[in-house]
């Protein structure tokens, strides 16, 4: 394996630049994503999209399982796997007080008014969401690791988008216990740690021309997958 790159070094070239520039295909872009972070969503459809959103993050752990598990390089393992944890919790006896992003997006959901049952037993999940989650983790399974790493790479934006989601929260839906925000403000700093790996694996093993297309249409591919996501929700709660 070549040397490790800081993503410092890594900001001007085309390859790094292409994959940057799809900041502008993330769904922080969807007409729902900025209903919500201008304080026109009713409760009804903030409810229904962290009950929605809910199946992504269950899944993040399997998706990651699956880049593993394909994953040959054991020093991306060791790294990689901090993810499963991130979303999973640590296990008992480990001492580590954090609790998982499951759990958090659970407590979100229960500050905003619904219960933990009626969440996890998935009776407000609306066909396309599912859809496009499998799809997104079939992609992770069955596509060369490298490529689906690149597909995590939606992880750029993401602190920016945590971040004005926060303010968004705190200001329009007061309705929401505070508490309720700790999945968010966790993610302000696991994301860009995850993307800056995600960043070197990319840059180490794309270097040729058809490697590093295929590591773009992967991105472009988890756009889209967020963004269908999205369109479900947003079809669903339309008021």
């Amino acid at each position: 394996m070549t040397a490790t790159l800081g993503t410092s070094h890594l900001a001007d070239t085309p390859f790094v630049a292409t994959l940057r520039a799809h900041s502008r295909r993330y769904h922080d872009q969807h007409p729902l994503h900025v209903r919500m972070n201008t304080g026109l969503c009713s409760p009804r459809q903030i409810r229904g999209w962290i009950a929605n959103r809910y199946y992504y993050q269950e899944n993040i752990p399997r998706k990651d399982a699956a880049i593993l598990s394909n994953c040959p390089d054991v020093e991306v393992r060791r790294r990689w796997i901090r993810r499963i944890t991130d979303h999973d919790g640590p296990a008992p006896g480990d001492g580590a007080p954090v609790e998982g992003g499951i759990e958090a997006w659970l407590r979100l959901a229960e500050a905003a008014g619904l219960t933990r049952d009626e969440v996890v037993d998935h009776r407000h999940l609306v066909p396309g969401v599912r859809f496009a989650v499998d799809a997104y983790v079939n992609f992770t399974r069955t596509r060369p690791w490298v490529e689906a790493v690149a597909s995590s790479l939606t992880e750029l934006f993401a602190p920016d988008l945590m971040a004005e989601r926060i303010t968004a929260f705190e200001r329009y839906y007061p309705w929401i216990e505070p508490a309720g925000l700790t999945y968010f403000r966790n993610r302000l700093h696991q994301a860009p740690r995850d993307c800056e790996h995600a960043l070197e694996i990319v840059t180490q093993h794309c270097l040729t021309v058809e490697s590093q297309a295929a590591a773009v249409d992967a991105l472009s591919f988890k756009c889209d997958v967020l963004w269908s996501l999205m369109d479900a929700i947003d079809k669903a709660y339309e008021e």
